[in-house]
C-alpha cells in the first residue's frame, strides 16, 4: 500500500524529543522510504512548568495535552511520545498505534568524571524527582541526600557541571539518544518506570492509515514498500 509521502508529525521542542523524532522517521524509512515528515514543534504544560513536582502526577497529560488536542482537531496525523509520559487513560477518541521495542529501560545516575559512587561525599546530594529512582540510589548508597529536578536533560546536566549536585539521575536511553555515552554514569538497580525507553506514536482512533502505517514499527512485521 501507498502512503502519503508527508505526513504532519507534532512533537515536544526539547533536543531529546527531536532526536525521537528522527528515530522513528529513520525506523520508517526502512519500510517506507518516501515517507516524510512535516514536524510541528511545540511545549506541552510540563515543559513550561518547572515548578511542579514530578513526584506525585501519576499518569497524567502533564507533557502530552497540548499535542495530542492537535492530534484530535486533524492539525496533526500523530504524535510522538515517550511512553513513559502516555496518560492513562488516553483522551477519547485517541488511541496508541505503535510502541516500539525502545532502548535500554535502565535509569544511570551521572557523577562528576572520574568519580565513582563510593567516592561521593557523606550525604551527597542527588537530582532526581522519582521516589522510585531515590530507592535505587539508597540501595548503593544509604547517605545520600536528595533534590528535586525538571527541565531539560541539558538542564539537568547543567546542574552536575556546575557543582549545585553531586549527581543527576537520567534514563539510558535519553542519554544514548542523546549521544551521551561517554559520561561517567552507575546503573541503578531497580526496575524502572513502565514503558521507559520506548516511543509512542498516538493517533486518532478513527485514523486506520496511520494505523496501519506504523503496524511495522510496533510489530515489525510489514513488508517494505
Amino acid at each position: 500500500m501507498r502512503y502519503s509521502n508527508k505526513l504532519s508529525v507534532c512533537s515536544r521542542t526539547s533536543s531529546l524529543a527531536r532526536a525521537q523524532v528522527q528515530e522513528i522517521l529513520v525506523e520508517l524509512q526502512n519500510y517506507h522510504p518516501s515517507i516524510q515528515f512535516d514536524i510541528h514543534y511545540l511545549s506541552s504544560t510540563g515543559d513550561l512548568d518547572l515548578l511542579t513536582s514530578l513526584r506525585d502526577l501519576g499518569r497524567t497529560d502533564f507533557f502530552t495535552k497540548e499535542l495530542d488536542e492537535l492530534v484530535l482537531r486533524g492539525a496533526c496525523r500523530i504524535a510522538i511520545h515517550s511512553a513513559k509520559d502516555l496518560p492513562h487513560p488516553l483522551p477519547e477518541g485517541l488511541s496508541v498505534i505503535c510502541l516500539t521495542k525502545g532502548l535500554d529501560p535502565a535509569d544511570s545516575l551521572v557523577l562528576q568524571p572520574g568519580i565513582g559512587i563510593d567516592e561521593l561525599p557523606a550525604g551527597a546530594l542527588i537530582a532526581t524527582s522519582s521516589a522510585r529512582r531515590e530507592e535505587a540510589v539508597l540501595q548503593m548508597r544509604a547517605d545520600c541526600t536528595f533534590c528535586d529536578l525538571r527541565g531539560t536533560i541539558e538542564q539537568r546536566l547543567t546542574k552536575l557541571t556546575r557543582g549545585e549536585v553531586e549527581g543527576v539521575v537520567i534514563a539510558e536511553a535519553a542519554l544514548i539518544r542523546l549521544g551521551l555515552t561517554h559520561l561517567n554514569r552507575v546503573r541503578l538497580p531497580l526496575p524502572t518506570t513502565e514503558g521507559q525507553g520506548k516511543l509512542a506514536i498516538v493517533a486518532r482512533t478513527e485514523d486506520q492509515e496511520m494505523s496501519r502505517l506504523f503496524t511495522c514499527l510496533h510489530f515489525q512485521t510489514c513488508s517494505k514498500s
